[in-house]
């Protein structure tokens, strides 16, 4: 009997202290009904990015298009053989299609002809010269005799004059007969450009390619008919070289400042997910462009592509690198956002904080201590590279603050620096309560704001 009298004894007395207990950490702020969440303090690489999105385009790219109209015949071989089609490899001057060659055929002809024709006047025209010198030999004599025969009255005044006229007239034919030849020459040359322009139309019916590359895009198909105006309608796309690519990034005007050439980029595309390819600004080109009052530069990413694993126009999510810092400590972001509740707080901090906002900042410690008395702890944000920040680690049941400068940020760590912080420290990301994990509330941690939110006091949509 008197052993259970004890055990209720040292149980009542247990009861009375755990209340006690209770009550005094109530007083107090503790927070004993709470478990903080924390990560430790790394050290590591931080790589501060720009993301952007962009598309990946062959370094150059060459339109083959048709400078004549007509039908489309055939398709050319490619080097392996095959009808050229897309992925085709082909080399320079290699036969891509042929148009139908019947009416340039026939224009050729034609010009020949007339070459042929222009050479036969030339040459009548030389016999007529050949004539007419011949004729002026005659006249010549003739006059040679008029005037040694003239003076003496051997002949009449009429054939004196006649012998005359007629050696003039002979050297002028003489002078007609040259501009004839000249002119008949003439019209062979321009004969022969027509014949030269009929020529060069009947080549363009052949398509060859101008340089060695592969075919990206076949535009036409046997039995089409292609008709060449102002503008060479396009046949095929062929691009130089695929082991060479470019990414074609649009960035905004906001980012653009931190862009340069020969900056280190790294990218990935939705075809190869998990693999990173990397590259290098090759150019920011001036021309920028405007899109509902967002003004975008586009930026040329070089990159190799030596197993040609990256196809051209996949969409590609960029990242420019704008800092990377080595070897520095480094805390969650959630570390630098969470805001602890003033009764979290460890008493001695709380006391100080109280007496800072009550008699004024003491020499050197931080303005931000008149906020003490709010429902939540003044932090600055982490987001701005050079502002100072806190970060709390657990005091018993309590937080306290270690001060700190923050770096760059990769989105999902920030590089820290200040006295008090080390390797392998915890420090505390978030709070979760008693069958709640309310961290992603308290510590600030990222959520969609768009995703549905379910309330408790309202059930079936009512």
């Amino acid at each position: 009997m008197k052993t259970l009298i004890k055990v209720v004894l040292i149980v009542l007395l247990l009861a009375v202290c755990v209340g006690g207990a209770a009550l005094y950490m109530k007083k107090n702020g503790g927070a004993s009904d709470e478990g903080f969440r924390t990560a430790p303090v790394k050290r590591g690489d931080v790589v501060s990015t720009i993301s952007a999105t962009g598309t990946v385009e062959p370094e150059e790219v060459v339109d083959v298009g048709a400078q004549v109209a007509g039908q489309i015949l055939a398709f050319g071989k490619d080097k392996n053989g095959k009808t050229v089609d897309y992925g085709s490899e082909v080399e320079a001057d290699t036969i891509l299609a042929q148009i139908d060659d019947t009416v340039y055929g026939t224009d050729v002809a034609q010009a020949q002809s007339q070459v042929e024709g222009g050479k036969a006047s030339v040459a009548r025209a030389q016999a007529d010269l050949e004539q007419m010198k011949a004729k002026l030999r005659q006249a010549e004599r003739d006059w040679a005799r008029a005037e040694k025969l003239g003076p003496n009255g051997a002949i009449s005044q009429t054939d004196f004059d006649l012998a005359k006229s007629a050696y003039e007239i002979a050297q002028a034919n003489i002078g007609v007969g040259e501009a004839t030849i000249a002119q008949a020459v003439q019209s062979i040359h321009q004969a022969e450009a027509g014949l030269q322009r009929a020529q060069r139309n009947l080549g363009f019916t052949t398509i060859k390619s101008p340089v060695k590359g592969v075919i990206i895009d076949r535009r036409v198909n046997i039995g089409q008919t292609v008709v060449a105006s102002l503008n060479a309608p396009s046949l095929f796309l062929l691009a130089k070289d695929l082991t060479r690519m470019q990414v074609w990034v649009s960035v905004n005007e906001a980012d653009i400042g931190h862009i340069h050439a020969g900056q280190p980029v790294s990218f990935t595309v939705d075809a190869y997910p998990g693999q990173s390819f990397h590259g290098s600004v090759g150019k920011v080109r001036l021309n920028a462009a405007m899109t509902q009052n967002v003004v975008t530069y586009t930026v040329e990413v070089v990159t190799e592509n030596p197993d040609r694993k990256l196809l051209p126009y996949l969409t590609a999510n960029v990242q420019f690198e704008v800092a990377r810092h080595e070897g520095v400590l480094t805390v969650p972001n959630a570390a630098l956002r969470w805001q602890p509740q003033t009764e979290q707080i460890s008493p001695d901090v709380r006391d100080k904080q109280q007496a800072a906002a009550t008699t004024g900042p003491a020499d050197g410690a931080p303005r931000r201590a008149r906020g003490a008395t709010t429902k939540r702890a003044s932090v600055a944000s982490s987001e701005m590279e050079g502002r100072t920040g806190a970060i709390w680690v657990i005091d018993g049941p309590f937080v306290k603050p270690i001060r700190v400068r923050a770096g760059i940020s990769d989105g999902l760590d920030t590089e820290v620096r200040g006295e008090g912080i080390s390797e392998g420290m915890e420090v505390v990301i978030g709070e979760q309560r008693a069958g709640t994990a309310s961290a992603g509330a308290a510590s600030g941690a990222s959520s969609n704001p768009f995703a549905p939110q379910f309330g408790g006091t309202r059930r079936g949509g009512r």
